[in-house]
C-alpha cells in the first residue's frame, strides 16, 4: 500500500509511504487539512499519479520563505511595479509566520493558521488588532499563487493553499450616482482644474490609472474616440511609473460622446495656452490630465481632490471609483447591452460585468417586458381566434 488517508479530529490526513531507509525505517509524508474524505482521497490519487509519473514529493529541504524570495525576484519582470510592490510587502508577513517551514512540509493547516492568526493580531506596527480579511484574502493569494508555480515547474507535486479557506470579505457597497447627482456633483467642480478628469471619469468610465495615464497622442477628439494604451501608478516612495495595461482586454479604445469631445477640447486649449505663455512647446506625448508643462500628476492628489467635492456636493463616503461605477449604472439603464458596457469598462468578460451590476438586473428586466408590451399592443390578446371546440 503506497498511501491511506486517516480522520485526525475534524480534519482528514493523507498518509504518503514512500519506502525505507537506509537503517531500515519507514518513510513517510503526511498532509493534513482536508475538510472531507472526498476530498482527501481525490488529492491521494493525484499525488499517488505524481510519483507513478516520476514527480518528486519532497524534491528538497528548501525552506519556503527563500522560495518565496526567489520566486518573487524571478516574478517581478511579469508584473507590473504596482503589483509588485504589493506582493513584496505581504511577503514580508508571509515569511515572517510561515518562511522557516521547509518547502516540501508546508501543510494547509500551516496556512490556515497563518490566515486565523493575522486575522487575529496581524499588525507588524504594534497597534491593535487583526488585519482586514480583504488583506488577509490577499496573503493567501500570494501563498496560493507562489505554491502553485511550484506545482507548474514540477518543484512540488501538491498546492497545500488549495484545501485552505480563506476568510470571507465584506465588499463596500458600491455608489452609484443618477443623473441629477452626476449634474450636482459636477455644478460643484467646474470651477477646479479637476472638472475635465471627473466629467472624463463618469463618462468614460475609465480606471483612475488610465485617467492620469491618457496621452494626447491617444485621443482622437475628431473621430470623438480615445485609446487606453497605458496607465500611470504611484507607488509608496513617491514615484510615478508609467506602465502597459494589465490585460489584453483592459488595452481598448473607447467612443466619446460630443459632451465628452468638447470638454476636452476646451482643456487641451487650455493646456496649450498655459504652454504657450511659459514658452514651452505643447505635446502629444503629455498626459492629457497633465501638471503645466506635462509633468503627471499624482493619483493620490486627484482621489484626496475628489473627496472633498463629492463632500462638498453632499456626496460623503462616494470614491473616485464610483465614477465608474456610475457610468456602467447609467448606460445599463439605458437599456445599453452589457457587453457593450464590458468593452468599454475593459473587464476581463461580460460574466464579471453581470456580477458586479446583477443589482441593477431586475429593474431593467421590468422595463424590458413593458417595451415588449407596448411592442404588441397593436396586437390585443383578444384579436386572437379561439380555439375550436
Amino acid at each position: 500500500m503506497r498511501g491511506s488517508i486517516r480522520k485526525r479530529g475534524a480534519n482528514w490526513t493523507i498518509i504518503l509511504y514512500r519506502g525505507r531507509d537506509a537503517t531500515g525505517k519507514k518513510q513517510q509524508k503526511w498532509l493534513g487539512g482536508f475538510k472531507t474524505k472526498k476530498a482527501a482521497e481525490q488529492k491521494l490519487n493525484e499525488l499517488l499519479a505524481a510519483m507513478d509519473k516520476g514527480l518528486a514529493i519532497m524534491p528538497s529541504k528548501q525552506r519556503f520563505g527563500d522560495y518565496l524570495r526567489s520566486w518573487l525576484d524571478n516574478h517581478a519582470s511579469s508584473i507590473g511595479p504596482r503589483t509588485f510592490e504589493g506582493y513584496s510587502d505581504r511577503a514580508i508577513h508571509v515569511i515572517d509566520g510561515l518562511g522557516h517551514i521547509a518547502l516540501s512540509d508546508l501543510r494547509p493547516d500551516h496556512i490556515q493558521r497563518y490566515l486565523t492568526q493575522k486575522l487575529k493580531a496581524g499588525r507588524r506596527d504594534g497597534k491593535a488588532g487583526g488585519l482586514k480579511a480583504a488583506t488577509v484574502v490577499k496573503h493567501y493569494q500570494l501563498i496560493r499563487e507562489a505554491l502553485g508555480h511550484a506545482v507548474k515547474h514540477q518543484i512540488l507535486a501538491y498546492n497545500s493553499a488549495e484545501p485552505v479557506h480563506p476568510p470571507k470579505i465584506k465588499y463596500k457597497e458600491m455608489m452609484a450616482l443618477d443623473e441629477s447627482q452626476v449634474h450636482t456633483l459636477l455644478d460643484v467642480a467646474r470651477d477646479t482644474l479637476w472638472y475635465p478628469m471627473i466629467h472624463t471619469a463618469i463618462w468614460t468610465g475609465l480606471r483612475r490609472s488610465e485617467l492620469l495615464g491618457l496621452r494626447w497622442r491617444d485621443s482622437d477628439l475628431l473621430l470623438a474616440s480615445l485609446g487606453v494604451l497605458q496607465v500611470l501608478h504611484g507607488l509608496k516612495d513617491g514615484s510615478l511609473v508609467f506602465s502597459e495595461p494589465k490585460s489584453a482586454r483592459s488595452r481598448r479604445s473607447i467612443a466619446l460622446s460630443p459632451e465628452s469631445c468638447i470638454v476636452l477640447r476646451r482643456h487641451r486649449k487650455e493646456q496649450e495656452a498655459a504652454a504657450e505663455l511659459l514658452g514651452i512647446p505643447f505635446s502629444e506625448e503629455w498626459p492629457v490630465f497633465a501638471h503645466l508643462g506635462g509633468r503627471p500628476r499624482q493619483p493620490a492628489t486627484l482621489t484626496h481632490a475628489f473627496t472633498k467635492i463629492a463632500r462638498k456636493a453632499g456626496f460623503p463616503g462616494l470614491r473616485l471609483h464610483d465614477c465608474r461605477h456610475t457610468h456602467a449604472s447609467l448606460l445599463l439603464k439605458l437599456g445599453v447591452n452589457p457587453k457593450i458596457v464590458s468593452e468599454r469598462l475593459g473587464h476581463s468578460s461580460i460574466v464579471l460585468t453581470l456580477d458586479t451590476y446583477s443589482h441593477l438586473l431586475p429593474g431593467m428586466q421590468e422595463e424590458a417586458v413593458l417595451k415588449f408590451d407596448r411592442l404588441t399592443v397593436g396586437t390585443p390578446f383578444e384579436a386572437v381566434p379561439a380555439a375550436a371546440d
